[in-house]
Order: structure tokens, then sequence, then C-alpha cells
């Protein structure tokens, strides 16, 4: 659903090939370039997804979100699409690379601290507002958009056997592994060594911020 929903707002980007990753892994690897999607990320994906859930609902009004920079401005362009402001919350030592493609897509920016705990407090603020949150990983139409890079990927390789996905927030690896369960392809998730959150949390039973 989130794929016909999509068509024609996202680009369907294509697969690269070279030879010394096949070569190195004696394997057939192929890369999908989301960086060549709108606004330089998958997370346009899911945030377009969003906000067309919200308009076939009849659900009218600005949205709210917090993100240090890709979620934010992906947001901000998708709600722009549908005449509506994406106001971002920010950590204040935020990219300013990104604090400006936010504002270059029409998001309205609202700076906190750099803590977790700092980006809740200002985007309940938001809500409290009137705002409609739309969370940049934990929400159901965030996850489901993102899943479409994965069905592009199978749809073009029906041979696939793994997919390789970073993790960050989860809403990628999410959709990837509820996109592709039904085909019996292995997905493997990476994140940093320096900033493993899934991995520990997954060893300790609980999650680990």
């Amino acid at each position: 659903a989130p794929a016909a929903r999509l068509a024609g707002r996202i680009v369907r980007t294509p697969l690269l090939r070279h030879r010394l990753l096949d070569e190195r892994t004696s394997a057939t690897v192929l890369v999908k370039p989301e960086p060549l999607q709108r606004t330089g990320s998958f997370k346009f994906r899911g945030a377009s997804n969003a906000i067309a859930r919200l308009r076939e609902s009849g659900r009218d009004g600005d949205v709210a979100t917090h993100s240090s920079g890709n979620h934010g401005a992906a947001l901000a362009l998708a709600a722009r699409l549908d005449g509506r402001t994406a106001h971002v919350v920010m950590p204040a030592n935020s990219s300013r690379l990104k604090i400006a493609a936010v504002r270059e897509y029409g998001g309205q920016i609202h700076f906190c601290a750099p803590t977790n705990e700092a980006r809740a407090a200002e985007l309940q603020k938001l809500v409290a507002a009137g705002m409609i949150p739309l969370h940049p990983y934990d929400n159901a139409d965030i996850i489901a958009g993102q899943g479409t890079a994965a069905l592009e990927l199978q749809q073009a390789v029906p041979a696939l056997e793994q997919v390789i996905t970073p993790i960050g927030g989860g809403g990628l690896i999410s959709g990837t592994a509820i996109a592709t369960r039904t085909w019996g392809v292995a997905v493997y998730g990476v994140e940093p060594e320096g900033a493993a959150d899934t991995v520990a949390s997954l060893q300790r039973g609980a999650i680990v911020d």
C-alpha cells in the first residue's frame, strides 16, 4: 500500500554494482543509493507516507517532530508539498548544513539542548499547541514508508538472498524486516561500534539508550 501511495512522489532509486565489492565478497553485491532520494535520504519515503496517510484520513494541520537533520528535512518537504508546515525540534549542536536544509525545504526549527529528554520536552510543547506529532521512527506509517526501499530491491532482484541495512533509530531496519519477511531473505542490521545501542539492547533484553 505505501508503494502504491508513493508512486510518483518518491525517486525509485537505482541499483549500483562495483567489481571490487563482488571480488572481495565472492558475491554479487548491489547497493541501493538512497542519497539519490529526494532530500538526500530514505527518510523522505517514510515522511511522505505519513503525510499522505494524514491527508487520506482528513487530518489537517501542521506537523511536529524531532530530528538531527535527515528526517526533519524530509518531513519539511513532504509537509510543504501537502500545504502544511513541519515544525522540527533540533539539537542546538546539529550540523549547520542540516539546519540549512530543513529551512530550505520549508521547515520551522525549534532548537533544544542535545539530549533525548530535551527533544521530547520541546516536542511535547508543540503537540500541546495543536500540532500533529510524527516521530522519526516510532511510527507505523514512517516504518511502512521506509520499507518501500526493500520492496523495490526485491522487485528488481527476485533472487535476492540477503539485505544489509544500517540501524539508526530503527525505522529503516523495521520497514525492511516487514517488507522482506515473506520472501525468505536474511536481513542484517549494522551500526557503528561506538553507537551500537541496538546490539546492546538485544544482548541485555531491554532498550539501552
